[in-house]
This record gives structure tokens, sequence and C-alpha cells, in this order.
């Protein structure tokens, strides 16, 4: 069992828990997620891993309630605990393995949408630890919807927006990015963003027009975590690839979003899902031989 410390709930709709688990935490790195069960009929959760602290033992993890299970989860309180708490998975950052020394001379910019920030801090945070403070934009519906400005205060040079107007300045990310970059002659080698596909889709088609690199997190589609399910099936540069086991950071510009959108509609139904199967065949799941899903 794994031991909730803290349960707070951020804002009315996003939920942050401390999770004591020793193994997990000695082994995470910025860009890396956890699959989480509440019980042994429980449904298996990927979540982003938005901090961790690999002496005390603890991993936090950052949601939204959407579906049955998630909301059972935000009623869990300190001195519950999850029946499986399994990590890290997935690719980290591919910063994290760059020489340090080069990797200060990158001016870098995080573009985060919503609950996007959660899996951004830890990045910034890393970066931050290792001598580079990065630029990062967090974007809103509301002011009510911002999270964890403190603790990103702290690490970057934080730019805010929310789409009302209602704190710091209105509009996009894309819009402050733009700003940053054609009115405050900012300039950057590389841009990372994460948060809801579509918000990640026009960034990547403005930095293409800025003529900046993008790395995306394609954690939005995962469901399994494992590469079985062929819910995170998606084409990089014309390759099938899987966000949870391939990713789920991608070069931003060589994703289809729009495919991947539209399968995440279809991949709701069960006739949607059955149809994907029947249209992707051995590709569907694991077939692409890239990420052992087959074996």
């Amino acid at each position: 069992m794994y031991k909730i410390l803290r349960a707070e709930k951020l804002s009315s709709n996003v939920f942050l828990m401390d999770v004591e688990a020793p193994r997990v935490a000695k082994h995470c790195l910025p860009g890396q997620f956890v699959i989480v069960k509440m019980d042994e009929v429980g449904e298996r959760i990927p979540l982003t891993i938005c901090d961790y602290d690999s002496e005390k033992g603890i991993v936090t993890i950052v949601f939204q309630p959407i579906g049955a299970s998630t909301i059972k989860m935000s009623e869990l309180k300190a001195g519950d605990a999850f029946e499986d708490f399994v990590g890290p998975l997935g690719q980290p950052s591919e910063f994290v393995h760059e020489d340090i020394e080069e990797l200060k001379k990158k001016r870098i910019v995080f573009v985060a949408g919503g609950v996007g920030t959660a899996p951004v801090y830890p990045q910034v945070k890393w970066l931050h630890e290792h001598g580079i403070t990065a630029d990062a934009i967090v974007g809103a519906k509301t002011k009510d919807l911002l999270i964890l400005e403190d603790e990103m205060k702290k690490v970057c040079n934080l730019y805010i927006t929310t789409d009302d107007g209602s704190y710091v300045r209105k509009g996009m990310g894309t819009d402050v990015l733009r700003d940053l970059v054609q009115n405050q002659g900012k300039e950057y080698d590389v841009c990372v963003a994460i948060g809801p596909m579509i918000m990640m889709k026009f960034v990547c088609l403005l930095t293409k027009e800025l003529n900046i690199p993008t790395v995306v997190s394609m954690n939005p589609i995962m469901v399994d975590g494992t590469g079985m399910c062929g819910a995170c099936r998606l084409i990089v540069d014309g390759e099938v690839k899987f966000a949870c086991v391939d990713g789920p950071e991608f070069d931003g510009h060589k994703v289809d979003f729009d495919l991947a959108m539209k399968r995440m509609q279809m991949y709701k139904t069960e006739e949607g899902r059955a149809l994907l199967k029947l249209k992707e065949g051995d590709t569907h799941h694991g077939g692409c031989g890239q990420c052992g899903g087959d074996k």
C-alpha cells in the first residue's frame, strides 16, 4: 500500500497528493509519469509526476476529477492509501541527458495550459537546480483555476495569462509567447508546450512561424500506460508511436495533432475503438515493434 501523506485541493477542479513511494521517488526524472490504482478492482490511472523527493521517498501527483475513478480518488484523504503506485514510467525529458554546460547556453521557454502546469513544474525546477532559469508562460481560463503559482515563481521567470482577463493579463499562452518574441525581443532555442491537445497544436503552429523547435507532452491521450490498449497511438513524422512508452514527449512540429484529436474522440466509444482496431490492424497496439507491446 502507498500512503497518502497530503491531500490538497488546489482549485475548484484540481487536486494534489503527496504519496509515500520510496522506490518510485528514488528513480524519478522530469517528464515521467506513474500509474495509480485505488484498490484491487479500481481503474489504472496514468498521471504525470508533479514533484518528487528522493530522500524523503515522496512523489507528488496532480489530477482533475473527470471520470468515476478520478472522482472517487479526489475523495481520498491524508492517511488513506493506493493499492498500486507504479513508476516512474515513460521517457524522461531529453534535456536531463544533455551536457549541463551546453544546456546552460540554451534559452528555454515553457508554455503550460491548465493542469499542464503540473508536469512543467518538475522540469523548470530541475533546470533551476542545475543553474538554468527558464521562462514559463502559464495560462488558465480564470484566476481561480491557476495552480502552483508560488512554486513556479521560485524556479523560473513566470508569465501568467487568463482567458477572461481575471488575473495579470487577458489572452492565451500563444499571445504571450508572440509578445515576448516579437515585441520584447526575446529569443528562444527551444519551447516546451504541455497542456490540452488543442493548445499544444496552436503553440506548435506559432513556433513553426517563429522558427522555434518545440517539444510537446502527449500525456493527455494516455489510458493504459503500457502500450497495450492502443489509446495513445499517434503519428509522429509519419511513424506510429505510443505516447506512454515512446514518449510522452515528442517533437511537436512532427506530431499529427488533427489525427490525434480525431482519434481521441473515436476512442471514447466501444464502437469507435472497434473501428480503430479494424483500421489500424497490427499497429493498433504494440504492433509498431518499437514499444515492446507486441512481445
